[in-house]
C-alpha cells in the first residue's frame, strides 16, 4: 500500500507540472499564462512609465545652478584645518615626526591659495564690500567671478616665511573656514563677521595669546555671496589663521572658536558645529 501512495502521489505531482490530456503547465494552460504576463508586462510598464514622467516633472524644476528649495542655515558650519584625528592637535616640539603630518596638510590645503594661482583666476576685488553679481532676468551672469584671496594674507601662518607654521617652535597655527552656504549675507551694516577663540574654563589660565590672520580674525565681505560650485567655479573659500603664541605646554588646552556677526545672534546647543568648533591643542617638549 505504501509503494502505491507513493506512486499514485508522484504521478499527481508530475501530472500538476504537466497535465498531457488539457495541455497545462502547473495547472494554466498557455493562454491563461499569456494573459498573466501580459497583464504584469502592461502593469509594470505602466509603473516605470509613472516613475519616469515623475523624474521627468521634478527635473524641470531644478536649477542646474542654484538648489530650489534651501534651508536657511541661521548659522553656517565651521571646521579646522589641520583637524588631526577626533579633532586633536597633540605633538612633541622636538619629535619631527609627529608634527610633520600637520605641516603637510596645510601645505596641501593651501596650495590653491599661491598669490600666483589666485592672480590668473581670481579678481582684485573692493574690500569690505559686497561681490554681487546680479543675473539679467533669465540671462544668466554666468561662469561668476570670484575674489582672490592670497596666501599671503595669512602672514605668519602662510607657510611662506615659516614653513613648519610654527609647530617647530612651538606656536602652531590653526586654520579655521566656514561652510559654504550659497546665497549668505553675514552682515548687516557693513560689518564683517570674525573669528574669536578662546579656552574652555578649565583651561582659560593655559591659552595664552592669540593672534589673527588676516588682522582681528576677519572673513571680509567680499567673499559673499556665494553662488554655488557650478555658477562660480574658482571660488576661494575665505579663511582665518589663529596662532597660538604661548600656550602652555604637556597640558591639554580645550579650544573653542566661533564666528562673531550681526546676523548671529544664537549659537546652537544641538550642532556643536554650527558657527563654532572645539579642538584639543597638546604641545609636549
Amino acid at each position: 500500500m505504501a509503494k502505491e501512495d507513493e506512486k499514485k502521489e508522484s504521478g499527481e505531482w508530475k501530472e500538476f507540472f504537466w497535465n498531457p490530456r488539457t495541455h497545462e503547465l502547473l495547472g494554466r494552460t498557455a493562454s491563461s499564462w499569456g494573459l498573466i504576463l501580459l497583464f504584469y508586462v502592461v502593469f509594470y510598464t505602466f509603473l516605470a512609465g509613472m516613475f519616469c514622467l515623475t523624474m521627468y516633472v521634478m527635473l524641470l524644476t531644478l536649477d542646474d545652478y542654484k538648489p530650489t528649495w534651501q534651508d536657511r542655515l541661521a548659522t553656517p558650519g565651521m571646521m579646522i584645518r589641520p583637524k588631526g584625528e577626533a579633532l586633536e592637535i597633540i605633538y612633541n616640539v622636538g619629535e619631527t615626526e609627529s608634527w610633520d603630518s600637520f605641516v603637510e596638510a596645510l601645505d596641501n590645503f593651501l596650495t590653491p591659495y599661491n598669490n600666483s594661482k589666485q592672480v590668473d583666476n581670481n579678481d582684485a576685488c573692493v574690500p569690505d564690500k559686497y561681490f554681487i553679481q546680479e543675473d539679467s532676468g533669465e540671462v544668466r551672469n554666468n561662469p561668476k567671478r570670484s575674489c582672490q584671496f592670497n596666501r599671503t594674507m595669512l602672514e605668519d601662518c602662510s607657510g611662506l616665511s615659516d614653513r613648519t607654521y610654527g609647530y617647530r617652535d612651538g606656536s602652531p597655527c590653526v586654520l579655521i573656514k566656514l561652510n559654504r552656504v550659497i546665497g549668505m549675507l553675514p552682515e548687516k551694516e557693513g560689518q564683517s563677521p570674525y573669528v574669536t577663540c578662546g579656552a574652555k574654563k578649565e583651561d582659560s589660565d593655559s591659552i595664552g595669546e592669540i593672534a589673527y590672520f588676516p588682522p582681528n580674525g576677519t572673513f571680509n565681505l567680499m567673499y559673499y555671496p556665494y553662488y554655488g560650485k557650478k555658477a562660480q567655479v574658482n571660488y576661494s573659500q575665505p579663511l582665518v589663521a589663529v596662532k597660538f603664541l604661548n600656550i602652555s605646554r604637556n597640558t591639554d588646552v580645550n579650544v573653542e572658536c566661533k564666528i562673531n556677526s550681526n546676523t548671529i545672534t544664537q549659537l546652537s546647543e544641538r550642532d556643536k558645529f554650527a558657527g563654532r568648533v572645539s579642538f584639543k591643542l597638546r604641545i609636549n617638549m
